[in-house]
């Protein structure tokens, strides 16, 4: 009989959410499910880890038939203790994170949870994907993703991904017309224009409220937000290493070295 594989679920919404819960019933059709799981909401808190302050980690009966804890940390501090503690000499198959209630399409990336747990598993070598629903309610619609979720990590467990990648898969909202398929696509130049409202508190003290918009600058159809817009899911293979490699050699041709 074969093994089953293991697979470790996250989030950054928190252990009660409905989109883990949902992540978790369809993991349970393909291996055994192990989930480390931030206890509070943990949006935009992008691949913080936490230095200096204390981790709690709790076990928690919360999905039938399923190992799950809860931790103060953030979400790559979860993939972390998961790895180091829970699972300790016991190695996933595939780390999976979300499924996050809102997109993660775009610049979006850098600053999400979701994907910070799917990166941190990409930097253990480890098989990552971070789903993300672009519909921002506590009550969304996940029912129209499911088979997606299922048949997406279940070519990811069969055929496997390189090597320090993970897929940053992006979902529309349920609309009237079935999803129209799904684009292996590149990030969206796009981004946020923030503005920062100066407000008062009841005791006069001065604070800020960051808010704006966000404005795609591409008009490729290559793109996550445009597969989104269009009724496709977006997969973008995401890597860890921020080079800018065409720059090295602007960089080495144009300076004046001699100055330096």
């Amino acid at each position: 009989m074969a093994k089953k594989p293991l697979i470790l679920v996250s989030n950054d919404d928190g252990i009660t959410s409905k989109g883990i819960r949902v992540l978790v019933n369809i993991m349970k059709q393909l291996g055994e499910v192990v989930v480390v799981a931030p206890d509070s909401p943990q949006s935009g808190m992008g691949h913080a880890i936490t230095i200096g302050e204390t981790l709690r980690l709790y076990e928690e009966d919360i999905f039938e038939d399923v190992l799950a804890f809860k931790s103060s940390g953030t979400p790559a501090d979860c993939v972390k203790l998961a790895k180091h503690y829970v699972l300790k000499d016991r190695r996933p198959d595939l780390v999976v994170s979300g499924i996050n209630h809102g997109s993660n399409t775009s610049i979006s990336v850098l600053y999400s949870g979701t994907m910070s747990a799917a990166i941190e598993g990409a930097l253990e070598g480890l098989p990552s994907i971070g789903f993300s629903l672009c519909d921002y309610s506590s009550k969304a619609d996940f029912s129209h993703v499911e088979e997606y979720v299922f048949k997406i990590s279940q070519q990811v467990l069969n055929n496997g991904i390189a090597k320090g990648v993970a897929l940053n898969v992006n979902f529309p909202p349920k609309r009237n017309e079935a999803i129209k398929g799904v684009k292996v696509c590149r990030q969206a130049h796009a981004k946020w224009q923030e503005e920062f409202s100066e407000r008062y508190d009841p005791n006069g003290r001065k604070y800020f409220w960051m808010a704006g918009n966000f404005v795609n600058f591409d008009k490729g159809e290559d793109n996550d937000e445009w597969a989104i817009a269009n009724n496709y899911i977006s997969i973008v293979p995401c890597q860890y290493d921020l080079t800018a490699h065409h720059a090295i050699t602007q960089i080495n041709e144009d300076w004046d070295w001699s100055s330096l």
